[in-house]
């Protein structure tokens, strides 16, 4: 399991956006990644599914984080 937070990012995502965010600069990787790991600390939600899926967890968090990217 990838322990570095944007390595966890990537792995979370879809290996369409994976390869779309894989192509950003590391700074921009490292903003998102941030912000899925905020999403996944503050979302209630994703507690829940956490225990059931973490992967499941860490992709919604990763497609909100994207969907917000591109709003």
């Amino acid at each position: 399991m990838p322990t570095d937070s944007v390595e966890r990012f990537l792995a979370a995502l879809d290996p369409e956006h994976r390869e779309a965010v894989g192509a950003k600069p590391r700074e921009a990787q490292e903003q998102l990644a941030a912000a899925w790991e905020r999403e996944l600390e503050s979302d209630d939600e994703l507690d829940t599914l956490d225990e059931l899926s973490p992967p499941a967890a860490e992709a919604e968090a990763a497609r909100r984080v994207l969907e917000r990217e591109t709003d």
